[in-house]
């Protein structure tokens, strides 16, 4: 009876990122286009992440949304690359004290989408430069995604539009 509760929780496995990533070429605007729908995100729609490098050589992190009732809700943050993974993972800093993994785990070669996760894999996140992707693609990432060990069945497709 007791057993149930002496199980341990699945480890998650540890997602591999790309080899590197041009920092440069990934600042700028991203949607969200699906996630893990974490609970700060709950309740919000047209989702969006702007990275803008700067010159002490970390990077400026704007997350934003819309929230129920027309008001935005956002948050700042730093982004600083992880020595020797080639820029693919990032520790990202919330206020002074809350710190964050963010590992690109898939990326276009264009850099028009990125799939991003964590270390544990419980979180994912796939991005596009534009508010909405075709389907068909969506469709390829969600299976490459699949393929790679993701549960694709936690993916919640973000709100883009009013």
């Amino acid at each position: 009876m007791f057993k149930k509760f002496l199980r341990k929780k699945p480890t998650a496995r540890r997602p591999d990122t790309v080899s590197s990533v041009d920092v440069e070429r990934y600042c700028g605007t991203w949607y969200e286009i699906a996630s893990f729908a974490p609970k700060e995100e709950r309740n919000c729609r047209r989702t969006r992440a702007e990275y803008t490098l700067n010159s002490e050589g970390y990077v400026d992190v704007k997350n934003s949304c819309v929230q129920r009732g027309g008001r935005e809700r956002s948050i700042k943050a730093k982004a600083y690359p992880v020595e020797g993974s080639g820029n693919s993972r990032l520790l990202v800093r919330f206020f002074r004290f809350v710190k964050g993994d963010y590992w690109v785990v898939d990326l276009a070669d264009d850099y028009s989408w990125a799939a991003v996760s964590t270390p544990t894999s419980r979180s994912l996140w796939i991005l596009s430069r534009t508010p909405y992707m075709d389907e068909t693609l969506y469709a390829e990432i969600v299976e490459r995604l699949k393929e790679r060990g993701f549960d694709t069945g936690r993916l919640v497709r973000t709100v883009q539009r009013d």
